[in-house]
């Protein structure tokens, strides 16, 4: 259930350049937020209290706001394989945060894995075009690192016993809303018109990728391992490439398809332990005689 909020959000990119109207990325990132919050908060009626008014703004900023106004300055400066692979390096600084933030083990499986990932995605979005660009590497890098640090510190802090799965996405939906309605008016001036086209693109991210996603992700990242929620990350950009090859025509070459296994294989690794050395005992001369 969790890795369907990943599964989802991979559709993003077919949705924005096929149904949306183009150039106005915050917006569609105000839409997936806002209104959800907006509507949970109504039908819930519960709001944060305590220290959970700064912590549930934290989370809000760095799961919703800050990385998707991140994401979009990486997505409008460098090329969709690019972005996609920086996006992918957020299981890696899940492994490492979880030492510093939550003081869990140092793992050198989930880290392997982390970076295998990462070359699997590569693999299947990065073309031979790819130019770099300083502000959006940068942009890209912030994202996996804004998602990376929201992600541990809701496992750390967890979520209060009043507040069930849909509440606390509501309390992060609305945050991260309110953090990006200033910035999509200052850069985005006025809403673009909107169509029926449009509406059921705005809808599909508002309600599946949206109150949905975010719902079954904050739900699992409070019942699995951290770093094993961290890896379903990769799902994004593996799905985003299937609807590319299956709705707009994008082929995928051998390359492609040795990346979608790597990735995959990286997937699912990601939940399994790691494997423990097992002691070969002595057989005493009793045992080996007979």
């Amino acid at each position: 259930m969790t890795a369907f909020a990943p599964a989802v959000w991979g559709t993003t990119y077919v949705v924005t350049t096929e149904l949306l109207p183009p150039g106005h990325p915050l917006f569609a990132g105000l839409l997936r937020a806002l209104p959800a919050g907006l509507i949970v908060l109504a039908i819930t009626r519960l709001l944060p209290y305590d220290r959970w008014w700064w912590k549930a703004a934290v989370l809000g900023v760095l799961n919703i706001g800050l990385l998707n106004a991140l994401l979009f300055i990486a997505a409008e400066r460098l090329p969709g394989g690019v972005a996609a692979t920086l996006a992918a390096a957020q299981p890696l600084i899940v492994a490492l945060l979880a030492v510093a933030v939550l003081h869990e083990r140092a793992s050198a499986w989930r880290l392997a894995w982390g970076a295998i990932g990462v070359v699997g995605v590569g693999l299947v979005v990065i073309g031979p075009a790819a130019a770099l660009d300083f502000v959006g590497v940068a942009a890209g890098l912030g994202s996996a690192a804004s998602m990376a640090l929201g992600l541990t510190l809701t496992k750390r802090w967890g979520r209060p016993a009043e507040a069930g799965p849909v509440t606390f996405a509501g309390w992060q939906l609305a945050a991260g809303g309110i953090f990006l309605l200033p910035l999509t008016v200052v850069f985005e001036g006025p809403p673009p018109a909107i169509d029926w086209v449009a509406a059921l693109g705005y809808l599909w991210l508002g309600l599946a990728g949206g109150l949905i996603a975010y719902v079954l992700w904050f739900r699992g990242i409070t019942t699995l391992p951290v770093t094993s929620v961290a890896v379903l990350v990769l799902l994004s950009p593996l799905v985003a490439a299937v609807l590319g090859a299956v709705l707009l025509g994008q082929t995928l070459g051998p390359i492609q398809l040795v990346g979608f296994v790597v990735s995959l294989a990286a997937i699912v690794a990601g939940q399994l332990p790691a494997p423990t050395r097992t002691s070969v005992s002595t057989p005493t001369p009793e045992k080996a005689h007979r």
